[in-house]
């Protein structure tokens, strides 16, 4: 079994569409007996796999700064809740405490979090998997534009190969899976 981190919006205002997708994933996890790691928030996608995850069995640990803990927003239905003295601390220790990655769509933070893991990952800091889940085309544009900095050099092609990309959460829980235990 896996620590599986998740990173994903933390937003309200969102469609529902992307809410359900990260209930799905969370009860996904914790259907396979898997551990959620997340940013610890309950708010927008990152409460919804939490919740998720809980409701099918998953031990979660969320991870947050006390800056968002004083803004009344941490999950304190996780079974370890680990507050950190700033966001560098809460995204260093959410990556040490994974063995694997997956990413929902998501916004800055989002994003954030995966070029840290993903650029890591092509300096051999770690040889984690990284999964791109994306259903519906999200990320389309963003990995278009990745490949047109590989074709101009900016980016090495091996580094592409690095995040494998799902279009349903069972492909990419299978992806994890299959890198964690090949």
């Amino acid at each position: 079994m896996a620590a599986i981190c998740v990173f994903c919006a933390s937003s309200n205002t969102i469609e529902q569409r992307w809410l359900d997708l990260a209930a799905a994933t969370g009860r996904a996890i914790g259907e396979r007996g898997h551990t959620l790691v997340s940013g610890g928030g309950r708010v927008g996608m990152m409460g919804a796999v939490a919740t998720g995850a809980r409701a099918a069995g998953a031990h979660t640990v969320g991870i947050i700064p006390q800056r968002l803990v004083d803004l009344e927003v941490a999950d304190t239905g996780s079974d370890e809740l680990i507050v950190t003295d700033d966001m560098a601390g809460r995204k260093n220790l959410m990556i040490d405490r994974s063995d694997a990655f997956l990413t929902l769509p998501g916004g800055l933070g989002t994003l954030d979090e995966l070029f840290e893991v993903w650029t890591t990952a092509t300096l051999g800091v770690h040889r984690r998997p990284m999964v791109l889940l994306d259903p519906d085309g999200f990320y389309d544009g963003l990995i278009g534009w990745l490949n047109g900095l590989v074709g101009a050099k900016f980016v090495r092609a091996g580094a592409m190969d690095m995040v494998l990309v799902a279009r349903t959460v069972p492909d990419a829980l299978d992806a994890i899976e299959a890198a964690v235990t090949g």
